[in-house]
């Protein structure tokens, strides 16, 4: 008896794992932080929370970029329309797209939450500067001048923020995975963090009230894999279509 040898084309197999990948991730963020814009262009936009389909705290008004939204890197390809923005370093847009949230951060040396936290002195800095080793990533600088990371010590960048600064901006905050391998240019320094003004947009991050977010932070568990979705309302339909257990938002309605 003959048998026929099928082989399975390599690209073939690619795509299915890239689809199995894809689906375990979708159906394992438990908690769903979700920013709607109602286009590109504007700097406010309506954050709500949801858990296992169903809200957990009263829509936030916040602040988003103060030129609007630009397409960023994260963990879901959405569909974009040839006119629509690009994110870039310094274009103070606020990236839109799928984003882990990954830890938060604050002025106190400890915080009573469920997600990783860093204590923000006045040695902590996020790089910024796109040519770095470092771009795009927080760590604390050395009295010296120089600069470390998980230990190690290395060059001071020539272009960064403080993570404790003068105003309460970053008092509390949440770190948004954007543009998660450093590309140059792409955009860095990404939060949730608390607003400077009311109605004020910022250089492209989500800000809002201090005791708004403290509702979110306390909300947000690591264990449940919890992710940022923002977008323009245009995107809506796609985004039901991949996540059906936000059907019951209003933000997402025609």
């Amino acid at each position: 008896m003959f048998h026929t040898l099928v082989i399975v084309p390599y690209l073939m197999i690619k795509s299915f794992l890239i689809l199995l990948s894809f689906s375990i991730f979708l159906h394992s963020s438990q908690q769903l932080v979700l920013v709607v814009a109602n286009n590109f262009n504007t700097s406010k936009a309506k954050l709500q929370c949801f858990e296992d389909g169903k809200k957990v705290i009263n829509t936030i008004n916040v602040n988003i970029g103060k030129k609007g939204l630009g397409w960023g890197l994260g963990e879901v390809k959405l569909s974009q329309k040839i006119d629509d923005a690009i994110k870039y370093e310094g274009d103070k847009k606020a990236p839109s797209g799928v984003f882990k949230l990954t830890s938060i951060f604050g002025y106190p040396k400890s915080n009573n939450s469920h997600m990783p936290y860093i204590s923000a002195n006045k040695n902590l800095i996020c790089v910024d500067e796109s040519k770095s080793k470092y771009y795009n990533k927080i760590i604390f600088m050395r009295p010296d001048g120089g600069g470390s990371t998980l230990g190690v010590p290395k060059d001071k960048p020539k272009s960064f923020e403080f993570m404790k600064r003068d105003d309460l901006q970053y008092e509390l905050g949440v770190v948004v995975k954007h543009n998660p391998h450093a590309i140059s240019q792409k955009g860095s320094c990404i939060f949730l963090h608390v607003q400077k003004e009311k109605d004020l947009g910022t250089a492209g991050c989500t800000s809002m009230k201090l005791d708004d977010l403290k509702k979110v932070v306390k909300w947000l568990d690591k264990s449940k894999n919890p992710i940022l979705i923002q977008i323009s309302k245009s995107s809506s339909i796609e985004i039901l279509e991949l996540y059906p257990e936000l059907k019951n938002s209003e933000l997402l309605e025609d």
